[in-house]
């Protein structure tokens, strides 16, 4: 929206010229995204403290958890409003993969305010059936995967290619890859929301891998830099980098919150629609194995859970105390904080990792 008006004022002024920059908006968008969180959070919180909007607490899990019941919920929408401000505000409209995201988050978005509503209305941790939700998401991933298949502009845009190996790329039928873009969008989704169960444990990660998806997207859409980094070209990838930088600036403000002892949690509302974000943007610009490296925690979260499931129904044992895995290490008496800030540390050191993917190939 100003990124026109700006063009326009640049005729009169051209350090108007400025906002022609993704750098320069993408810091805009960070600190507008930021700048709101901060703003409408104590209000935000006060309104869903009012309605009841508390978090149902589930018996079965760790007793320490008790206490956090009644904590507002559904703060996740507080980062999807803000984000959505942000990338209006400072985003080229023009851009098909900016509307692809956005309708994406909208739409996860929507599908876990259902399930945050029918938790706190009816009281019950488990929200949604698991059919519908998964039925919902399906829908969306794979709209989202024939969108990609039918508007492929090149042929890289439809190629799985393998980290730290340059000479390995698969090209990929339309079947194949919808597949690819459903599991990666579905999936990412539901693993960010497995891992929301402490207090910052998922928004911090978020935001690391969404910079780092910056990253690549900026580097994908600039001719120069992915013919040098030997990456996939796509052009329109580098406007993606607004999003990245709102969700960045977004996250870190609800972090202000969400930090232990958090005064709101995010919800399906938030996890659902972020993680299914980071899966879009990693398919649009080819690092769909670049995102598993970064986004290790969510990977691990969602396996431990798999793991435990399999294992209780074949062996009737389970391999964790409690699953998802933050869980198993709080039953061994890690308290919360050290749970936390060590998984970040592990998501600083997965994301530098897929960083480096860039050069090593």
């Amino acid at each position: 929206m100003l990124l026109e008006i700006t063009r326009w004022l640049e005729q009169l002024d051209g350090l108007f010229g400025l906002f022609n920059y993704l750098t320069f908006r993408g810091i805009l968008a960070a600190l507008t995204a930021l700048f709101l969180s901060l703003w409408w959070g104590p209000a935000v919180i006060r309104r869903l403290a009012q309605y009841k909007g508390g978090q149902p607490i589930r018996q079965d899990g760790p007793q320490t958890h008790f206490s956090k019941a009644g904590t507002p919920t559904m703060g996740g929408g507080l980062i999807l409003i803000t984000v959505l401000a942000s990338v209006l505000l400072w985003g080229d409209l023009r851009n098909r993969h900016v509307w692809l995201v956005l309708l994406v988050m909208a739409g996860f978005g929507a599908i876990g305010w259902w399930d945050d509503w029918i938790k706190i209305v009816r009281r019950d941790p488990n929200g949604m059936r698991s059919r519908t939700k998964y039925a919902l998401q399906s829908i969306i991933g794979l709209a989202a995967g024939l969108f990609l298949w039918f508007t492929a502009d090149t042929p890289v845009a439809t190629t799985f290619y393998i980290p730290f190996f340059k000479a390995v790329a698969l090209p990929l039928a339309g079947v194949s890859f919808v597949a690819i873009a459903y599991f990666w969008i579905v999936g990412f989704s539901n693993a960010v929301n497995l891992t929301d169960g402490l207090d910052g444990l998922a928004i911090m990660p978020t935001v690391l891998v969404a910079c780092a998806l910056g990253v690549f997207a900026y580097a994908s859409g600039h001719a120069q830099f992915a013919e040098y980094l030997q990456i996939p070209r796509v052009p329109g990838a580098g406007e993606l980098v607004i999003i990245c930088a709102a969700i960045a600036g977004a996250g870190l403000g609800f972090l202000w919150f969400n930090t232990y002892p958090a005064m709101v949690f995010m919800g399906d509302i938030g996890a659902l629609a972020l993680g299914a974000v980071l899966g879009t943007i990693a398919v649009i610009v080819r690092q769909e194995l670049v995102l598993v490296v970064m986004g290790g925690i969510f990977v691990i979260e969602t396996l431990s859970v798999m793991i435990q499931v399999a294992s209780f129904k074949l062996t009737g044992k389970r391999v964790f105390r409690m699953a998802p895995i933050h869980h198993h290490f709080e039953l061994k008496g890690w308290p919360e904080p050290r749970v936390i800030v060590r998984f970040w540390i592990i998501s600083v050191i997965l994301v530098l990792v897929g960083l480096a993917t860039l050069k090593v190939r």
